[in-house]
């Protein structure tokens, strides 16, 4: 079996489908006279949305295919024939996915847990049939509207990997053969700096009653805070920790060689660090361990600055069992406080009515979603429809506007990618 690799960061591109066009047709059975428009509405275009699964772990599908697209709306047929719908594109992502605007870096949604889903791109609406135009006074309209575009943005995921246990150490501190050991995890062990490049998670199970998460974190270093290191690139996996397992070299020593850091100064770096990113780190419930005490002599000196640290040997075995009891003691407390993090997206309602501003000395624009709606999915090549366009524009209240804003005979009126020549 080979080894996947580990994304945590990506770019993704999210298209949904466009409507359908609305159709033009009247009846034109034998028997039945004057039949009158019966032009089937457009389909409505596909949505893309994005859905927290906890059987996907990691975001490598998006590194190379960053393109997702949901499918158009089918167009609408004579004879009342509506077009079919587009299909949705259901995007699955990794549980504890942060979703941000690619560009403004803004926040958009956090799917924490399995199930919670974000709508990232709403389908065009179907254009209307000419059937949906008919009146008294427009007994045979000769127009459709044509579909809406759908929504499309770029948008950037990260994960924040859910843990109840994350083991934070400088590198080469013995993390992934502590993990290795009491659990299933394989990380790749190795006698030099960085061996870790991508967290691993492990399953720790001491009984039938008692299991939890384990994270092994890529090595932390002075600095880490301000991007040394792998800095920031790891830092944020230790956020949704329930416990931090601060774990410390016992064969290093400041007299050792030059670059030696003694364990005390170790645990004040590491907490230091933790407190510069995200201060609240510092008031998670924590355990202090020192490792590889196989190499040490003497470990009773560790243990007198805190009688609760405690001392491990990963290779031997010994203190392991009750290292991890003491985790899982802290994570079984962590547990009972805490309340279900629920999903977090951002609603944000469509702005009502129009606004006209000044562009240029004869030129103005008018937003609003409506009025560009009316604009866009009309049929701006025929007379009817103009005249349709122009009955609806005023009925909005837009001729209103722009006289109040100083518009004159024969000055240009953008409204979305269409201009026109205002007459008062």
């Amino acid at each position: 079996m080979s080894r996947s690799q580990f994304v945590d960061e990506c770019q993704l591109n999210v298209r949904a489908g466009d409507g359908g066009a609305g159709c033009v047709s009247f009846r034109r059975e034998g028997p039945v006279a004057m039949g009158g428009p019966n032009g089937g509405d457009g389909g409505q275009g596909g949505d893309v949305w994005l859905i927290a699964d906890h059987n996907v772990a990691s975001l490598l599908a998006f590194r190379d295919h960053p393109h997702r697209r949901a499918t158009s709306g089918v167009h609408g047929k004579g004879k009342d024939q509506h077009g079919r719908g587009g299909e949705d594109e259901l995007i699955a992502v990794p549980e504890g996915t942060l979703v941000t605007d690619l560009y403004t870096g803004e926040t958009l949604a956090e799917l924490w847990n399995h199930g919670d889903r974000w709508l990232a791109a709403a389908g065009g609406r179907g254009g209307r049939g000419n059937a949906k135009f008919l009146s008294n006074k427009r007994r045979a309209p000769g127009f459709a509207e044509q579909g809406e575009h759908g929504e499309q943005r770029w948008l950037k995921l990260e994960i924040r990997l859910m843990a109840d246990v994350a083991l934070v150490g400088y590198p080469n501190v013995g993390k992934s053969t502590l993990i290795s050991v009491v659990s299933s995890a394989k990380p790749k062990i190795a006698d030099y700096p960085f061996t870790t490049l991508e967290p691993n998670l492990g399953v720790v199970r001491l009984d039938d009653d008692t299991e939890f998460v384990m994270a092994d974190i890529p090595g932390l270093i002075e600095g880490a805070s301000e991007g040394k290191g792998l800095g920031h690139q790891f830092l944020r996996h230790i956020e949704r920790a329930r416990v931090l397992c601060i774990l410390v070299d016992l064969s290093l020593d400041e007299t050792m060689s030059d670059d030696g850091v003694s364990p005390d100064e170790q645990e004040r770096i590491l907490l230091e660090e933790l407190g510069r990113y995200r201060p609240e780190l510092l008031e998670r419930p924590r355990v202090v361990v020192g490792s590889k005490a196989d190499l040490v002599a003497d470990v009773e000196e560790f243990r007198a600055g805190d009688p609760d640290r405690l001392v491990i040997s990963a290779v031997t075995g010994d203190g392991v069992r009750r290292a991890v009891g003491a985790m899982a003691s802290a994570v079984h407390e962590a547990r009972v406080g805490e309340q279900r993090q629920e999903g977090v997206v951002l609603l944000r309602p469509h702005a009502t009515g129009s606004h006209v501003e000044r562009v240029a000395d004869n030129e103005f624009r008018v937003s609003g979603r409506d009025v560009e709606r009316v604009v866009a999915l009309n049929d701006v090549s025929t007379t009817e429809a103009t005249a349709y366009i122009s009955f609806r524009i005023d009925r909005l209240g837009v001729n209103k506007l722009l006289s109040r804003a100083g518009a004159a005979d024969g000055d240009v009126v953008w409204i979305g990618e269409f201009s026109f020549e205002y007459r008062a």
